[in-house]
């Protein structure tokens, strides 16, 4: 029936997701590298046009740190901070001017109460904890055929395919965000936001992949629980 480490013909299940979640972290690696080597014409850096957009918003309490790694970029809503990475922080190029102003994108929308940010800064500690229970729960309950421990790791897992859907709009919304004050306030030619929107709609790929791999596990969860639930 199964293979050693739970290996069975439902996993096939997810190769479409694997192929579309590797080329998409592809896309966004091809597409940053490229307009990395393309600096703007005003050669500002990304940190200040970080600094320059949550100024105009009045975030001035907002600080713009340095934190390590590669795309490590992001906005922490609870500690109100817009941190950057190395590769991007003093980088004046398209692609680290974009970063910048999606993260700034987050917190304009933190300022502005958007709701699907609120709705995925609640649900993170229950998609967390179901990141970490949903499969262990299932397996188990797959080995023992026990089907609540089964039905119970698929309910749990339902709140992490959720955190992923509400992410995409949030996502989404902050590049928009990113490019309309790009633009509004000459950040970037017109030449220069085209580079800028591939960037981040590249970036924008790979939440989509999640999502569709996040779709996908649940649907080889509830064929297995089908095939191998039994009965109590």
């Amino acid at each position: 029936m199964f293979f050693p480490f739970f290996f069975d013909f439902s996993i096939i299940l997810l190769i479409p997701a694997v192929i579309f979640a590797g080329w998409a972290q592809l896309k966004v690696k091809s597409s940053f590298a490229k307009y990395s080597k393309v600096r703007a014409g005003r050669g500002v850096t990304a940190r200040q046009v970080a600094r320059l957009l949550l100024d105009s918003y009045g975030l001035q309490r907002i600080p713009v740190r340095q934190v390590g790694g590669q795309l490590t970029d992001n906005y922490n809503p609870r500690e109100k901070t817009l941190n950057l990475s190395e590769n991007v922080y003093n980088s004046s190029s398209i692609a680290a001017i974009g970063v910048a102003a999606h993260e700034t994108g987050h917190a304009i929308q933190d300022l502005k109460n958007y709701a699907p940010m609120r709705i995925r800064n609640a649900i993170v500690p229950v998609a967390n904890l179901g990141s970490g229970l949903a499969f262990p729960l299932f397996f188990i309950g797959l080995l023992f055929q026990a089907s609540g421990l089964m039905t119970l790791g698929i309910l749990v897992f339902v709140a992490v395919l959720l955190f992923h859907l509400v992410t995409l709009p949030v996502e989404l919304d902050a590049s928009s965000r990113a490019l309309r004050i790009l633009d509004n306030r000459s950040v970037l030619s017109s030449e220069e936001l085209r580079g800028a929107r591939a960037v981040l709609n590249a970036a924008a790929l790979t939440y989509v992949a999640a999502t569709v791999m996040a779709a996908a596990q649940l649907v080889r969860l509830l064929v297995l629980r089908n095939m191998f639930g039994g009965d109590e």
